[in-house]
Parts: structure tokens; C-alpha cells; sequence
């Protein structure tokens, strides 16, 4: 294979058109089309007595409006549950609009349809829904402790226990020689992506055929629900996700409930439909992540080894599971990070609140999980009094381990096998990146000043390329263009320059001549999705396989024309050639041509390939026996497991001591994610990730009362960092090539935002002395634990 253009770092090419406003979102479509519009419940748990519209029904404009008793046969039903798991005992999903109860602000209850938005908003107000209010389940604790239900058919409000196990655990603590047990706390944030969801559907009666643009992470698989849901032939159901602004995991979840009426109403009115999210519903009835309250208890020796650790586990998972339990199934599998644990056991209790669903955002599980061990990994080395680094060092897998079973199970349902790494080069290039050995003297001079620093460390593993496939199509046409189309979406990730990387490095022709196709089930029907850090895994390799077809194609098409040995031919910037004979050569656009026997010549390129001007035996078909017309090739890969990309990050924070207002300094990465395609690219990633972990380390998070409203539902209100808040990350990068995949390639798009909460913990315990337990931390809240430890000291003092 050329390496050209694969592991370069070229400018990703969508940005151009995307900068320049060229971009082609789903508001930018359907600007004719009818909008809908959703009476929201205002209660987190309440029955609903009645609704009234009459007072909508004068508005000049309104075409329809729809509630529950008007939804017919499988479109009434409950949305389904994608993913079931055997801990998922008591598994719910809420209906498309609300039936009887509604379990959390935001519910759809009533869908509004006019002739624009502003009058389906209108409408949306007059309409009156009674509600009698039930007592509301809000916080992990208040859920545990089941006082009240969120459904009266689900015992205790638990979803499902979920137990991950190696070893005597119990045993194993009694026996250690050291002990501690300590609680930590993640609270909830969500992915609040610049473009919030969308759906614009148009139904062709003359064909029965459906079109639906979609912003989302799945397009096929919001083609498979949305004809189970209409009873319509997939064949006949086309979704294509535009340009979409962002997903980061709430777009991965389908078919919302608009997903499934928008195309219902735009099928029985006979009229284009659309709905764009506004950033309030986003908020109150797209999805949330990462609350889980984390119970440690951790056996160790001398030197730092952990050889015991229990984790119990208690995770909110909202008023719903549709994504079932892979959120615990990641948080109990990857809270083992780099690390070779004696005895090991998780247990997960998944709660109903009356709350927002849970469902993954960008790390999905792993940045409570890493924030666990991370914090564990910090309090055993306190408490044996050693340096940070060696405590990890102590407990790494070592290089020569790999491939390393961790004897536990996947969110894939494969073993927990990491495939390849070397955590130890890591833990050496990350040191030298931050300047570890060296803190010592810096602080000192810092404290000269009056100022208060640290430094923090976190360690990661991440599993990527989950399965269960994915494919890949590539197409030379008779002017040289190359088109490669693959199922996944894209949501930023610049998917059509890496792609594009792939094929011109697999197939020998300049990049300007790759077009890439993503997410339209016109151009690639079958697929799974953009998630997991998989797309460049799965759809990478895909492409790769794809690509030697056509090329193993075009080399013999190319032989024959040129009476040469197939062997002895390359392919250099799209032109077919014999090895050391530059002038006996023919153009691929040429062999694209040659491999489609024509009758009719529509112009001079097709006269080469009409029946009197291609030679050739008379006793042998145009076509031979199992091939096919055209230079193109499809393939899939499927993976026998994940892959297990790691990392390492390390800060440097400074701290005010009159205010607690947290500055970071300094931010390091170390990552390994195999063979680098694009390193622009990853490093983008990677600094994209880091911000949002800074994010939700330091401001973001759902603040809900005790009634269930959700007090911070706008970006008035809930916070972000500025660019001004997130300092220059600093990268270096280690492959260790992954022996699962033709290309050795990992995923990347979760990598950066994986151990940040961890991370700046760490620094902020070093600079303060202060325990940190719980994320996301404000300088209000630091500057109580600050003054706490103050007052303990005075009083221990006197």
C-alpha cells in the first residue's frame, strides 16, 4: 500500500465550505415545509387529567394536532429499547407522546402541526393539559432510598444490577496489607452540540417511498425503526443526515419520539413536515449523562500494588432506558484503565429518576469510571507517602503482556482483551511532556510568590471499534473521479478528508480525486453508526478492503490492455503503469471505461470500450462469469473485538487562595491510537475532547431542584468554558500498531475529554491539600473545602 497520503497531515477538506457558510444543516432544509411544534410537560411526575384544544383550533394556519388516542396501531406503541441486556431487568421506555404519566420536564405530550413555527408555537400555548402531580424521584440517593416510584411497576426504581467480576474481593482487601474506603461523586452534564435535533420528512404518494433528513448519528438505523414504526418496506424509507453540528452521543439514540411522528404526520397529511429543536428543549427532552455516585473500597501493599477493589456503583439513568445499561457496562469495564488489578469487582445499580434520560455522551461512562480509579490510584500513593507515577507504574500491564485479558465483558459482549500498547513509554513521554521530575523546583518558586500550585496525572483506556460492522463502497467512474460512500455519519469528525486519505493511499491517485459520501442510505444501506470512537475502525477499513478490490480490478483490467503481467503494474497519481516503464501506462479513467462492455458510444472515452473496439477471445463473455460491470468494489469489516486505544494526561493548576478560582496552566497528552491516518486530525480531536472535559470538571453540570425542574435550561445559565479557559494543549503521540485490523488503526474521537475530571482533581488536591471527592468542582465550592480543612487545622492547632 502507498503511504502517501495515509499518516499525513492534511488540511481537513470539508472545512472550506463549512467556514465559508456553505454548510447544508437540517434547518437549511424544507424552508417551505409545514412545522410541528410539542406541548411539553411542565411536571417531572404528574397523571394527565385531561387535555383541552379547543383555544388552538381558531388559529388561522393550524393543520393538525395530535395526542396519544390518535396514534395508530405500532406508531402509539413505546419506543423501542435498542440495546436489551439480561441486568436490564425492568428495562422502560417512554411512548412518543405521553400516555398516561409523564415522568420528567420536558415529555412530549401533544404535537402541534400549522403552516410555519411561529404559529405551531402559538397553538402549542393555547393548549390546555391538566395535570394531577405525583411526587416527584429526584437524586441518585432519593431514588435508592424509593420512598416514592417513578413507575409502580418497577420495584425499588431499579432498571438493573449489573455485577462485573474477577477474583476474591473480599478476600483479597482482608488480606491486603493496607485498606482504604472512600466515596466519589460525578454529577450530570450533556453534550448540548451547536446544532440541536431535527427532523424534515416528505412522503411521495405517487412511489409510497419516504425521504427523511435527519440530524443524527444513525441514519440507517433511523431508517430500520422508522418503517418498522409505518409498516412501510426499508427499500422504501430513504434517511440522510446533512451536515449535522455536532452529535457527542445524544444523537446516537433513535428513533426520538419526533422521529417517528414528523414522518407519520408528513405521510397521513400528504405535506412536507418539519421540527428543529430549540436550545430549551434540547435541554429538558434530548438526553444527559454521567451522574453516578461511586463507593470504593481498595486493598493494597506496600509498594502501591492494588490487590483488591471493590466498586459499588449507584448510576441515574433517568425517567428511561432506551439505551439500555452501556453506560454501567463501560464505567465496570474501563474503570480497570491501564492497570493489572489482583481481584476486581463492580456492581452497578441503574436508578429511575424523574429526570432527563441518561444516554452516552462523548466518553460515555468512561470519564466516571477513569475519575474512580485515577482518584484511587492518588489516595494509595498519599497514603503510602510515594510519588504519583510510581503507585501507576507499579500496577501497569506490561508491554510484553498484550494481547491482556481482563477477564471480564465488553459493551460489544466480546472479552475484555486489550490488543496492544505500551503504558510504561507512555508514562516516560508524558512525564517528560509536563515536566514531572522537575515540579518540585517550579513549585517551590511558585510559593516564594505567594502562589499555590499543582500538578496531576491521569491514565486511560479506551475501547474503540466496537462492532458489529461496518461498510465501504468505492467507485472509479470514466473521468478519473473516485467516490466513496460508507453508512456511518459524520458530525465533524472530518471523516471525508480520512477517508479520503485511505482510498488515495490504497488505490495510487491523487486526493483531489476522492469524493466522500457519509450517511445517506441512498448511496450505503447497511450500518451501524458514528459512536464509540469507531468510524475510522470500522468504515476505515471498510473503505481500505474496498479499495484493494478495485485496485486488484483495475491492475488486471489494465494487464490486459496493456498485455502485461498484473504483478508487474503499480498505480501512481491515478495512472496504471508498468514497473520501471513509465511510458507503458494507460489512465485509470481509461481502465474505468474498459471494465463496462458498451454497445453505444455517448462519447470518445466510451468508444474504447464498445464491442467492435475491445479485443479479446469471441468464445468468452464481455463480462466474465462472477464478475461485474464497472470499476468498483464493496466490503465490509467486521471485528472479531474492540480495539483498546490508551492515554495519559497531566496538568498544571493554579490556584487563588483569597478567591479558590482554578487556573490551568499547563495541559499535556500523550495518546495511542495505533497508526495515525490524519495526526491534524487526532490532535483535534484530542484538543476538542480536553476542552470539553475542562468543561464538565470545572462548569458544567444539570442543576435540578427537588421538584424536577431543571433550574440552568440555557447557555444563560449553564455554564461553559471560553476559549480564555482552556489553555494550549500540548501533544506527543505512541503507536503501537493494533494486530485486530488491517489498517492497525484504534478510534480517537473520545480520547481527549476521557480523564480530564481526574486530571485536574489530581492538581488540585496537589496545590491545596484539600481532598477532591466529587466533579464538577466550582471555585465557590473549593473555597469551602479550603476553609474547612482551615478551620480543622486551627482546631488542631489549638
Amino acid at each position: 500500500m502507498s503511504t502517501r497520503m495515509f499518516g499525513e497531515p492534511i488540511a481537513r477538506r470539508e472545512d472550506p465550505r463549512l467556514l465559508t457558510g456553505q454548510g447544508r444543516y437540517l434547518d437549511d432544509l424544507g424552508q417551505d415545509a409545514l412545522a410541528a411544534a410539542f406541548v411539553r410537560s411542565p411536571h417531572a411526575h404528574a397523571r394527565i387529567a385531561g387535555i383541552d384544544v379547543g383555544d388552538a383550533l381558531d388559529i388561522d394556519g393550524l393543520v393538525a394536532i395530535y395526542t396519544w388516542e390518535d396514534l395508530p396501531g405500532r406508531i402509539g406503541e413505546p419506543l423501542p429499547l435498542l440495546i436489551p441486556h439480561p441486568s436490564l431487568t425492568h428495562g422502560r421506555t417512554a411512548y412518543p407522546l405521553a400516555r398516561d404519566v409523564v415522568r420528567h420536564v420536558g415529555e412530549p405530550v401533544v404535537m402541534v402541526v400549522a403552516r410555519d413555527r411561529y404559529l405551531a408555537e402559538d397553538a402549542a400555548e393555547r393548549i390546555r393539559v391538566d395535570y394531577d402531580p405525583l411526587p416527584p424521584v429526584v437524586g441518585i440517593e432519593n431514588a435508592a432510598r424509593a420512598e416514592h416510584l417513578v413507575h409502580d411497576d418497577v420495584p425499588g426504581n431499579v432498571g438493573a444490577v449489573l455485577l462485573q467480576e474477577t477474583g476474591d474481593v473480599a478476600t483479597a482487601i482482608e488480606n491486603a496489607p493496607h485498606e482504604l474506603e472512600f466515596r466519589l461523586d460525578i454529577e450530570r452534564s450533556a453534550s448540548t452540540p451547536l446544532e440541536g435535533r431535527g427532523v424534515y420528512a416528505r412522503w411521495d404518494a405517487d412511489d409510497e417511498s419516504l425521504r427523511v433528513y435527519s440530524s443524527t448519528q444513525a441514519s440507517t438505523s433511523v431508517r430500520a425503526a422508522i418503517a418498522a414504526r409505518l409498516g412501510l418496506p426499508p427499500g422504501k424509507v430513504e434517511v440522510i443526515a446533512p451536515d449535522v453540528g455536532g452529535g457527542f452521543g445524544v444523537k446516537i439514540v433513535h428513533p426520538w419520539p419526533e422521529e417517528v411522528l414528523v414522518p407519520w404526520a408528513a405521510r397521513l397529511l400528504g405535506r412536507e413536515l418539519k421540527w428543529t429543536e430549540d436550545r430549551r428543549e434540547h435541554f429538558i427532552s434530548a438526553a444527559h449523562e454521567r451522574g453516578q455516585v461511586q463507593h470504593v473500597k481498595v486493598g493494597f501493599d506496600g509498594a502501591g500494588r492494588v490487590l483488591g477493589l471493590d466498586v459499588r456503583i449507584l448510576h441515574d439513568h433517568g425517567a428511561y432506558t432506551p439505551y439500555g445499561v452501556i453506560i454501567p457496562i463501560v464505567t465496570s469495564t474501563q474503570l480497570l484503565g491501564p492497570y493489572k488489578i489482583g481481584a476486581y469487582r463492580a456492581e452497578v445499580t441503574s436508578l429511575y429518576t424523574n429526570t432527563v434520560i441518561v444516554t452516552p455522551y462523548r466518553g460515555a461512562g468512561r470519564p466516571q469510571g477513569v475519575f474512580c480509579m485515577e482518584r484511587t490510584m492518588d489516595r494509595i500513593a498519599d497514603h503510602l507517602g510515594l510519588d504519583r507515577t510510581e503507585v501507576r507504574a507499579a500496577n501497569f500491564i506490561g508491554p510484553d503482556e498484550f494481547p491482556y485479558d481482563q477477564g471480564l465483558t465488553f459493551q460489544d459482549g466480546r472479552p475484555l482483551i486489550y490488543d496492544s500498547g505500551d503504558y510504561p513509554a507512555m508514562l516516560h513521554k508524558i512525564k517528560e511532556l509536563i515536566g514531572w521530575d522537575g515540579f518540585a523546583g517550579v513549585r517551590a518558586a511558585a510559593v516564594a510568590k505567594g502562589r499555590r500550585i499543582g500538578i496531576g496525572l491521569g491514565c486511560y483506556v479506551e475501547g474503540t471499534g466496537v462492532g458489529p460492522y461496518e461498510g465501504g463502497h468505492v467507485e472509479i467512474d470514466s473521468t478519473g473521479r473516485v467516490n466513496v460512500s460508507t453508512g456511518l455519519t459524520s458530525q465533524g469528525q472530518g471523516h471525508q478528508t480520512v477517508f479520503a486519505q485511505i482510498a488515495a493511499s490504497e488505490l495510487g491517485v491523487p486526493i483531489e480525486d476522492v469524493h466522500v459520501t457519509t450517511g445517506d442510505t441512498r448511496r450505503f444501506g447497511y450500518a451501524v453508526g458514528t459512536f464509540a470512537s469507531r468510524a475510522a475502525v470500522m468504515s476505515g477499513n471498510a473503505i481500505a478492503l474496498a479499495s484493494r478490490k478495485v485496485r486488484e480490478k483495475a491492475l488486471r483490467i489494465a494487464a490486459e490492455a496493456l498485455e502485461a503481467d498484473p504483478r508487474d503494474l503499480d498505480i501512481t497519481d491515478g495512472v496504471v503503469h508498468v514497473k520501471g516503464d513509465p511510458g507503458s501506462a494507460v489512465p485509470l479513467r481509461t481502465v474505468a471505461v474498459l471494465s463496462n462492455p458498451l454497445r453505444y458510444a455517448f462519447d470518445e472515452e466510451a468508444a474504447r470500450a464498445t464491442q467492435f473496439a475491445v479485443g479479446g477471445s469471441p468464445e468468452d463473455p464481455p463480462v466474465a462469469p462472477g464478475d461485474e460491470p464497472g470499476l468498483e468494489g464493496k466490503d465490509y469489516y467486521s471485528p472479531v473485538r474492540s480495539t483498546f486505544a490508551a492515554g495519559m494526561h497531566a496538568a498544571v493548576v493554579e490556584i487563588d487562595p483569597d478567591t479558590a478560582e482554578i487556573h490551568i496552566l499547563r495541559y499535556a497528552v500523550v495518546h495511542d491510537c495505533g497508526r495515525l491516518i490524519n495526526p491534524m486530525i487526532v490532535e483535534g480531536q484530542i484538543h476538542g475532547g480536553v476542552a470539553q472535559g475542562i468543561g464538565g470538571a470545572l462548569y458544567e453540570r444539570m442543576e435540578y431542584d427537588e421538584s424536577g425542574q431543571l433550574l440552568n435550561a440555557s447557555f444563560m445559565d449553564f455554564l461553559m468554558p471560553y476559549a480564555t479557559e482552556i489553555p494550549r494543549v500540548e501533544t506527543d503521540h505512541l503507536e503501537t500498531p493494533s494486530p485486530l485490523n488491517p489498517l492497525g488503526i484504534k478510534g480517537a474521537g473520545e480520547a481527549g475529554v476521557i480523564p480530564v475530571s481526574a486530571v485536574i482533581a489530581s492538581a488540585i488536591e496537589d496545590a491545596t491539600a484539600v481532598p477532591i471527592a466529587k466533579m464538577p468542582l466550582s471555585p465557590a465550592e473549593l473555597f469551602h473545602l479550603m476553609s474547612a480543612r482551615e478551620r480543622m487545622s486551627q482546631r488542631i492547632l489549638s
